[in-house]
């Protein structure tokens, strides 16, 4: 029996634990019902250890077989985003701004099926570290657990994580060696002038209309400053300023993110920035201070672990559904904190024709279940063979 025919033994019991998870969703860092009802279905399970607590919210949990000194480590994210949902699923979230709209649902469950799957049949020499963490979405979950001794409680010899896909039908696989998703900074830019009554602009240094020519200088940052052969993103996504018609307020803010496949890319982002934001701003007369924060860096991919990874799926459900060459996205994780200390791979996992990720009418596929644990648990048999 494989393990994806195992797990799907207990399909339905693992798709009530995905749904009341759905139904009852938790914050970045905030995460306690969520690690709570994770520990206790490992210790139900038998897992050897479990710990609380790590990086704040986060469950570690400790699974030892055979004699063999490797060590593998299988994370998954646990947090929701602050949105409102609008599936009218009868399973919705019952707190209101809060939506599990990326699958984080999905890929705790995923993993807390491959730690039953595992602690039932102990097919590994070694031992696997299964790592639920919390904050994933901009909230520094990684790299709280990372500062509170992940690595040096639970040292690996390699890291495997997943993400559902909407671009995947279930049961297909998609990974690439090498950068796989985009590094991603936050920035803020405070436009300092001098406010004045509406009718009177003379006696102003106008901060708004500062702020939207730095918003336009910024667009020139890729095109100008970037090499064309290094793929980057500069998004300004929020302006702010002033409080009344006939105000010209003291200050203005631009708020947005940029992307980038190398953190030195991101470094030149940063400085090109600051020169725009800072000349732009003295040319109107104001000054303008630059907040520029690395949230992820750049996902790598290990080129061997990505191998690995790869084929443990097409054990699963044979070469012609995994895609060994998905093209990198522009989108962000902070698994790849984890990825900068220990080699290892991320796989995109089929969810199906859908909403998009952080759309208020997504919903992961609990037909994707299955996939995303057997993967998980294929992966720990594959790397721990018992003949190394």
């Amino acid at each position: 029996m494989t393990a994806l025919d195992h797990l799907r033994r207990y399909h339905d019991e693992l798709t009530a634990i995905r749904q009341d998870l759905h139904a009852h969703p938790e914050l970045g860092m905030e995460e306690h019902r969520t690690a709570e009802l994770v520990a206790r279905k490992l210790e139900e399970w038998g897992v050897d250890e479990v710990h609380r607590g790590v990086g704040g919210t986060g469950v570690v949990g400790v699974l030892r077989g055979g004699s063999g000194n490797r060590a593998v480590g299988l994370r998954a994210d646990m947090d929701a985003l602050p949105m409102s949902e609008l599936t009218g699923l009868p399973y919705a979230s019952t707190v209101a701004g809060k939506m599990h709209a990326c699958g984080h649902d999905g890929h705790t469950t995923m993993l807390l099926g491959a730690a039953r799957y595992l602690a039932e049949t102990r097919n590994f020499d070694g031992t696997v570290h299964l790592i639920f963490q919390p904050g994933e979405e901009g909230c520094g979950g990684a790299l709280a657990m990372l500062e509170d001794g992940l690595l040096e409680r639970f040292p690996c010899d390699a890291l495997y994580g997943m993400h559902n896909a909407t671009s995947l039908d279930v049961g297909k696989y998609a990974i690439g060696a090498g950068p796989f998703m985009a590094g991603g900074a936050f920035f803020d830019i405070t436009v300092e002038g001098k406010g004045s009554h509406g009718a009177r602009p003379e006696a102003s240094i106008d901060p708004v209309l500062t702020a939207c020519h730095i918003a336009a200088g910024l667009q020139s940052i890729v095109s100008r400053n970037i090499a064309p052969r290094d793929t980057a993103v500069v998004s300004v996504t929020k302006v702010t300023g002033g409080d009344a018609y006939n105000v010209i307020p003291q200050t203005a803010t631009l708020s947005g993110t940029a992307r980038f496949f190398k953190k030195e890319v991101g470094e030149q982002i940063e400085a090109a920035m600051r020169r725009m934001a800072e000349g732009v701003a003295a040319g109107f007369g104001a000054s303008a201070t630059l907040n520029f924060r690395l949230i992820f860096a750049p996902l790598v991919n290990d080129a061997e672990a990505s191998t690995h990874l790869a084929d443990a799926a097409a054990d699963l459900v044979g070469e012609d559904l995994v895609q060994r060459d998905r093209a990198p996205l522009m989108g962000s994780e902070d698994f790849s904190f984890m990825l900068e200390k220990v080699p290892g791979a991320y796989i995109h996992v089929g969810n199906g024709e859908g909403a998009s990720a952080h759309n208020p009418h997504y919903n992961f596929n609990d037909e994707a279940i299955p996939f995303g644990a057997a993967l998980y648990a294929r992966i720990v048999e594959r790397a721990l063979r018992s003949e190394g």
